[in-house]
């Protein structure tokens, strides 16, 4: 073992400066008094020896101490729990000293990450005077603005620290190119970035060439930046696991999937873009955002039994429609409704709030949240949690009551996600498949699913013999606990095949896709068109529901089924109860200064300072843009826009752009390369659906040169000038009369007008927008100003000095 210590020696002195005096770092020191030292020349007792060094830094290093304890637990933990289930007393193989000795080096270098960054400002116990009222929301983004000022107001356009950074293996693959093509410049912490395999990777898929070169690219990322919190390939859906360990109340998650408003669920405030901006913040460690309006959900009573977060958003976008209430606002659910639903129940409606349209969904934190946190395993997934609530006075755009009593099992149907309707309106619609899991189907829906399922065969149910039927659990530790309760087995009697956790049929891109024309009712978030699988129709339900159907392979009500269920023994499969808990303490965000320094509302410095630069590029006469209109109707949506089977690997931008609107509209392609219909001019909420940025390049590599829409997606609206596409909002009724199919129109950028049947319209770009689309988009305009980026093209910190409050984004390491 004298090769394994000399290492550990080596490792401690190069990350953290710690050498060995005497014999501290000597292999006899490092055992137990009470074992031999004869074998030093193997691997034996590497982690025992790691054990034992850190009770020795216990006195003198307590940060390193407890980062070698946590190496220890990494890998002393079952696989099911993330580690590789080694035991102190075993010989190691060469592979596994190596592993354990890379972790030690990644531990060490987290602390080096930390140590580069300012220390963390204290929240304030109460609000300030001349503070104004904020929601939840706009209490992270004050606490997390550079500026310090400690307050927002909707419009203020702000940079924002992060807190992390969550990944699939495939949006990671458009990450590494995008940081690639960035010169490599390092990123902002190693512990924060969160890769999870799950979107194309399945064990039926690993000799597929595009699927290995998918996996290559997350291990790289392993070894490249020394990540501490990397699990590999098909352990959780992205943010399964995430949720249930990793994010923490008052934090600030920016994640490439439109779904990383999951984390909402336990008030965090989780954002989804695309690739580039995920990519910047991974960089820089911040981001922007223009401060969105929030709309309040507001819950009273208490929903039917066995009815939980998935009938509730299902509810919701049944009364209220997708992108209306919640369109570029944050969905903020409050109300005392909330007190009788679990963190699972609220991580499905803050992971639909993507099909509800909202930037994201967060739920004020309570009891109910700092009890899911204290049950946490790991104290460092706990100790950050900061819980914010609503000011009396908070500004919300607007309320809507929702009465959970009202809500009964409902089906979206197919390709809707509003689509809502009573099951008793559908029920007898015949199936060819059940599918149960996907992101939004948490541990307590499977655990109902399968109470339903064992409810249904103890009357005597019996699976009919046609249709498929399959059940994926987000996470190898949720798949451990459904066999150890012996509810796997339940579902196997129903005759559901059980899959690694991953997306499976709800992205349709992998193993698992539904075949044309087959009829699926599924418990995932999403059914738009080709979803599931090219040609295939899938409406979106709850795990009851579709466990219910799945007998008959017909759609049925669950109420019969649910009305029989045992709940005491339900409670005592769904509570974890934390070791011990403390009442909430509310807080708020610090100050550094005064409110009365801050920028005028959705302004920012730059436009006072006017630096030569930015008028420069003002002063610049750019040419018009022309061509003809190509219309496009409402809900356009990035499925369609850039299919899945263009997803899988690395495609030019013309090839990508051969797969634009395959499926949707077949003749779109032909009418921009032959009949110069080159401006998109479409409807409602333009690139609604996920964060795939895929879908700017798809039009780009179309030929298409511009879109103007009523709205834009919140995810795509930023894709746009990040990527180098030009888009443009457009209210104006006047104008989408005279922007007919085939008109002659031109864009003239400077002036801000549209011109099309001799009328001109005028429209709104924000100096940000104008300097990266007039870049080519984030990528060269990285090239240009490096990590001052943000700072440059009109984004300083809404202070005259504010930017100069903390350290540069670039003090960090470059790799």
């Amino acid at each position: 073992m004298v090769s394994a210590i000399e290492e550990l020696s080596k490792l401690l002195l190069e990350s953290r400066g710690i050498a060995a005096q005497g014999n501290i770092i000597s292999s006899r020191s490092l055992h137990q008094p009470d074992k031999p030292v004869e074998n030093d020349d193997n691997q034996s007792n590497l982690l025992d020896a790691i054990k034992h060094l850190s009770s020795v830094l216990d006195q003198t290093h307590t940060r390193e101490a407890e980062a070698l304890k946590e190496v220890v637990q990494h890998f002393t933990l079952h696989p099911d729990f993330g580690g590789l289930g080694l035991t102190p007393d075993r010989d190691l193989s060469n592979q596994e000293t190596s592993e354990v000795l890379f972790f030690v080096s990644a531990y060490l270098e987290a602390l080096n990450y930390h140590d580069r960054k300012a220390s963390p400002t204290i929240p304030l116990t109460s609000r300030p005077p001349g503070r104004r009222g904020m929601t939840v929301a706009e209490k992270i983004f004050a606490a997390h603005d550079v500026s310090g000022i400690g307050e927002v107001r909707p419009g203020d356009v702000i940079r924002l620290d992060v807190d992390w950074i969550i990944a699939s293996e495939l949006s990671w693959s458009g990450m590494e190119k995008t940081y690639d093509s960035l010169g490599k410049p390092g990123i902002f912490r190693n512990d924060r970035l969160w890769i999870a395999g799950d979107h194309v990777v399945d064990p039926r898929v690993l000799d597929n060439p595009n699927v290995k070169q998918l996996i290559a690219a997350s291990e790289r990322a392993k070894q490249v930046f020394k990540l501490t919190e990397y699990q590999g390939m098909n352990y959780t859906i992205m943010h399964t696991e995430f949720c249930r360990e990793r994010a923490q109340p008052g934090m600030l998650v920016i994640g490439s999937d439109s779904h990383t408003c999951s984390a909402g669920s336990v008030s965090c405030l989780a954002i989804g873009l695309g690739v580039a901006d995920v990519t910047l913040s991974l960089v820089t460690g911040q981001t922007w955002i223009k401060v969105p309006e929030t709309v309040e959900i507001h819950f009273i009573n208490k929903p039917p039994p066995g009815l939980g977060g998935k009938d509730i958003i299902l509810h919701v976008l049944k009364k209220l429609k997708r992108n209306t209430v919640a369109a570029d606002r944050v969905v903020e659910y409050t109300g005392p409704g909330l007190e009788y639903l679990s963190c699972d129940a609220r991580f499905a409606f803050c992971n639909m709030t993507t099909e509800f349209g909202g930037v994201t969904g967060i739920c004020v934190p309570d009891k109910t949240t700092k009890q899911f946190i204290d049950a946490r395993k790991h104290p460092k997934h706990k100790k950050q949690a900061v819980y914010y609530q609503a000011d009396e006075d908070a500004q919300y755009s607007a309320t809507h009551i929702i009465d959970l009593s009202e809500v009964e099992p409902y089906v979206a149907r197919y390709p809707s996600p509003d689509d809502v309707v009573p099951v008793a309106e559908v029920a007898g619609t015949k199936l060819d498949g059940c599918f149960i899991g996907a992101c939004t189907t948490a541990r307590e829906d499977l655990i109902l699913g399968a109470l339903v399922l064992e409810a249904g065969i103890e009357r005597g149910l019996k699976p009919v013999s046609v249709g498929k039927r399959k059940v994926v659990p987000g996470s190898r530790p949720i798949l451990r606990e459904l066999r150890d309760n012996g509810l796997a087995g339940v579902y196997e009697r129903a005759g559901f095949e059980i899959g690694v956790p991953g997306c499976s049929y709800c992205v349709g891109m992998s193993a698992d896709k539904a075949g044309r024309g087959e009829v699926w009712l599924s418990s995932q978030n999403r059914n738009f068109e080709n979803r599931m699988g090219p040609g295939a129709i899938g409406s979106v339900s709850t795990a009851v529901t579709v466990a219910a159907s799945s007998f008959n392979m017909t759609i049925t009500d669950p109420t019969p089924l649910l009305d029989s269920l045992d709940y005491e023994r339900l409670r005592s499969l769904l509570v974890t109860p934390p070791q011990q808990t403390t009442e909430v303490q509310y807080v708020e965000p610090p100050a550094a200064v005064a409110p009365s320094n801050r920028a005028p509302s959705g302004s920012t410095d730059q436009e006072h300072t006017a630096e030569p630069e930015l008028q420069q590029r003002k002063a610049a006469k750019r040419p018009l843009i022309e061509g003809r209109v190509q219309t496009l109707g409402d809900f356009i949506d990035t499925d369609a826009l850039a299919p899945a089977e263009a997803l899988v690997t690395h495609l030019t931008l013309e090839e990508i752009g051969q797969y634009c609107l395959v499926h949707t509209h077949p003749d779109f392609r032909r009418c921009v390369k032959e009949d110069g219909h080159n401006i998109v001019v479409a409807g409602k909420a333009f690139g609604v659906g996920s964060s795939r940025e895929n879908a700017v390049t798809a039009l780009q590599g179309a030929g298409v040169q511009c879109v103007i829409a009523r709205s834009f997606a919140f995810i795509y609206s930023r894709n746009q000038p990040n990527l180098g596409l030009l888009g443009i909002v457009m209210t104006d009724d006047a104008f989408y009369e005279a922007a007919v199919d085939g008109a002659e129109i031109a864009i003239d950028v400077d002036g801000r007008v549209v011109r099309v049947a001799e009328q001109e319209f005028a429209f709104a770009l924000s100096d940000l927008e104008m300097a990266l689309w007039e870049q080519g988009g984030m990528s060269n305009a990285f090239a240009k100003w490096g990590k001052r980026m943000l700072e440059e093209v009109a984004m300083p910190a809404r202070s005259s000095f504010g930017s100069k409050l903390l350290p540069r984004a670039d003090d960090g390491m470059k790799w």
